[in-house]
């Protein structure tokens, strides 16, 4: 085991997965000579040669739409979207051609493609930097769509995701960039935990907690928080988040009988949406209380100021735990935040 990063991780992931396969082929703006605004890449130019890290045109459309060529004629191609705002140019390239492609054309067409994606808020940046785009990506059939939550999984789901047949989107969430944990490089693909599987976190008796991405470290801290007031919290996370593992997340919440699902994504029609109507549909006989959500709100990412009120806290986390516990909460849950977030929010409702 070595100590590092979750962005050294998946530089390492990056590198291991070149040098295993010479079909492997990475590009994107700025990673070869930079190394990548948040240097996963740094080094890997110098390793491998602009034959196979290749800096690319400012232009999404046109670095999407070259790697599925490439994928058509057999390479393995990893394309960085420097922000997670940056990928609608290329929203066209993946929904129309990269997820349907295998269908299309009833399989004789495969698209190893992995589209690696910096992703989500906390860092102080503005919007189109600190999107979650996720759910478009979710509800489109034909993508993967994966979110890790910790360096041993950045590496591993990396290299899986590259080597996996299928297109996968791959969210990184970037304030944990350099957040260190364990890392074991010597893990062989057939060793790790496959990759749409979901990882207790957090064992846990009287309230299960899903969450993904960023959003695990504070249902973690929550956990932390709530033993102290002799409430046990589940944490799950979920990695995969389409598929989505309900096997583990079902087994965890007939134990329970509650559930709380967290995202930094805005509540509309987000995963925790599809996730909460499928627990109702598999443990419905076990619920004990309605599950809650705990988002991000129903707005534009906020100013850098201000985001510390729109990315789902500690508290917020706690309210909800209360709530499906049937204890006083000082946060009134989805009902209050869509009232805040209407455009009618203050007028009177006769």
């Amino acid at each position: 085991m070595t100590q590092m990063t979750m962005g050294a991780a998946l530089g390492h992931g990056l590198r291991r997965a070149l040098t295993d396969d010479d079909r492997v082929i990475v590009m994107g703006e700025d990673i070869g000579r930079l190394g990548g605004v948040f240097r996963i890449t740094d080094g890997l130019l110098a390793e491998f040669g602009s034959g196979r890290v290749i800096d690319t045109p400012l232009a999404e459309s046109g670095i999407v739409g070259t790697a599925v060529g490439l994928a058509y004629r057999g390479f393995r191609p990893v394309v960085e979207i420097q922000f997670d705002g940056f990928v609608y140019p290329a929203f066209d390239q993946i929904v129309c051609q990269v997820a349907k492609l295998h269908y299309r054309t009833q399989g004789r067409v495969r698209m190893p493609l992995t589209i690696r994606i910096p992703w989500a808020g906390g860092v102080g940046a503005a919007e189109h930097h600190s999107e979650s785009p996720e759910a478009y990506f979710v509800h489109t059939a034909g993508l993967r769509v994966i979110a890790v939550s910790q360096p041993q999984d950045a590496y591993m789901m990396l290299r899986q995701a590259i080597a996996c047949d299928d297109p996968v989107v791959f969210f990184e969430p970037k304030r944990l960039y350099h957040r260190k944990g364990d890392v074991d490089l010597d893990v062989d693909l057939a060793d790790a935990p496959p990759m749409g599987l979901a990882r207790v976190a957090r064992h846990g008796e009287d309230v299960t907690v899903l969450a993904y991405g960023a959003q695990v470290q504070t249902a973690l801290d929550a956990a932390v928080a709530a033993e102290e007031e002799g409430v046990s919290l589940e944490v799950i996370d979920l990695r995969s988040l389409s598929p989505v593992d309900y096997r583990t997340v079902a087994a965890s919440v007939r134990r329970t009988g509650r559930v709380v699902v967290t995202h930094e994504a805005g509540g509309e029609a987000g995963v925790g949406s599809e996730v909460v109507t499928s627990v109702v549909e598999r443990c419905f006989a076990y619920l004990e209380a309605p599950p809650e959500r705990v988002t991000g709100h129903d707005i534009p990412y906020p100013p850098a100021k201000l985001e510390k009120h729109h990315v789902p806290d500690l508290d917020r986390i706690l309210d909800a735990v209360d709530r499906v516990l049937g204890r006083p909460a000082s946060d009134p849950g989805f009902e209050g935040d869509a009232m805040l977030s209407s455009p009618h929010a203050g007028e009177v409702i006769r």
